[in-house]
């Protein structure tokens, strides 16, 4: 029950800090693409700023032994860079380009009605079942 309650407060925790951030209205994240027009610095420092936490959060969690609510830390092994990888990595590239969403942020706008939502969400879950059975 811990864990479902942690892991409820740090997704509204993400939720509200994209909806702050702007990162959950579309065109903030389309502009920021658009170097050639309108374009708006605002996302980098937005991921800078989560670039950073990330690092310092990270020194802090690999001094522990074990994460505070679990046996163990479920940390990635693999560092080589293979097929699927870039192709997933370019289809999620393309997918915010011509959406600007990332799936964190599409869930986020989802109960505000966001109106590319309506068409994003649903199709970024068929290719999630999609890319679950071809693997």
């Amino acid at each position: 029950m811990m864990r479902l309650l942690a892991g409820f407060l740090a997704g509204l925790l993400f939720g509200l800090g994209l909806i702050l951030s702007g990162m959950s209205d579309p065109a903030k994240v389309l502009n920021f693409l658009d170097i050639a027009g309108a374009w708006d610095p605002s996302l980098a420092f937005v991921m800078g700023g989560a670039t950073v936490t990330t690092y310092i959060g990270y020194r802090i969690v690999r001094r522990r032994p074990a994460p505070v609510l679990m046996d163990r830390f479920d940390l990635p092994t693999r560092r080589d860079i293979d097929a699927p990888l870039l192709i997933g990595a370019a289809l999620f590239g393309i997918g915010w380009g011509i959406g600007g969403f990332c799936p964190g942020p599409a869930w986020t706008a989802l109960p505000i009605a966001e109106p590319g939502t309506l068409v994003f969400v649903p199709a970024m879950l068929l290719g999630i079942v999609a890319g679950r059975r071809v693997a």
